[in-house]
């Protein structure tokens, strides 16, 4: 990637972490939000204009030459390690799973029983642990790759099939906004990545909607999980009714056929 893309991708980096989308970024610039669009597809703009989104976004060319040469490939996953010390502090979770969601510490501390010093005091927990990258007024940026999955079998994982899932299929998914669904079926195996791809893309729409409704009122909206699962899996109850595979006629055998309505020997 060129030194420019590396920029291009820094600044799109920061402004979905500060929560501006390419709307906000037009009018805080004077220009068409087509315009805005136009220019980061590109990677087309002037030192002066990179000037003025630093502004908008509070920080400064100087900081963004940093980021660019220090760049480094994001984090698919944790340590085992590092999902136990999550999962070993309930109030370290709760702040793991807030930021995978790009919650900012005043989100935090106004939704949950956290005070301020708790919040940051597990900000620089993440940070050692590689999470975020905690920086100046308690901003970070997240230093995990989108694709980024707990453990199958980690720690956290765990925790959420014992302590969690219970709790959420407990609800009737009758209310405003809910659903649950059950599809069985068989498909090639090559299309089951396809379909998981599909999901995954799911995930994200929903993370990007949470990101661009931040500036609603908090009457407006409400919290929401989403939980998606696919895997190679049969019911016990239907497994016990499953016939056992019919085993091959044996080589050599003489096999009749019906050709036309008679039987051919």
């Amino acid at each position: 990637m060129s030194t420019t893309q590396s920029l291009i991708a820094v600044l799109k980096a920061e402004l979905k972490t500060a929560g501006v989308t390419y709307a906000i970024l037009a009018r805080e610039l004077k220009l068409a939000e087509s315009s805005v669009k136009r220019m980061f597809a590109k990677g087309d703009m002037p030192l002066s204009r990179i000037d003025d989104i630093c502004r908008v976004l509070k920080t400064d060319f100087a900081e963004l030459s940093r980021q660019v040469a220090g760049a480094k490939a994001l984090r698919r996953e944790l340590t085992p390690d590092q999902e136990a010390a999550v999962v070993g502090d309930p109030k370290l979770l709760l702040c793991a799973i807030c930021v995978l969601s790009q919650w900012t510490l005043e989100q935090i501390v106004a939704t949950y029983t956290l005070t301020e010093a708790e919040a940051v005091a597990r900000f620089v927990q993440l940070d050692r642990l590689g999470v975020i990258e905690l920086r100046p007024m308690n901003r970070y940026r997240l230093q995990l790759d989108k694709t980024f999955r707990w453990r199958p079998d980690g720690p956290v994982m765990q925790y959420f099939r014992h302590k969690v899932v219970g709790d959420y299929y407990s609800g009737g998914f009758d209310g405003e906004g809910e659903m649950l669904m059950l599809v069985h079926g068989q498909i090639g195996r090559s299309l089951a990545a396809l379909f998981n791809e599909r999901l995954q893309r799911v995930a994200q729409d929903f993370a990007q909607q949470h990101l661009a409704d931040q500036k609603l009122a908090p009457d407006q909206k409400r919290p929401y999980t989403l939980m998606i699962g696919m895997r190679s899996w049969l019911f016990a109850a239907f497994r016990e009714l499953k016939r056992e595979p019919a085993e091959p006629a044996p080589v050599g055998l003489s096999v009749r056929q019906f050709v036309g309505g008679r039987r051919s020997p």
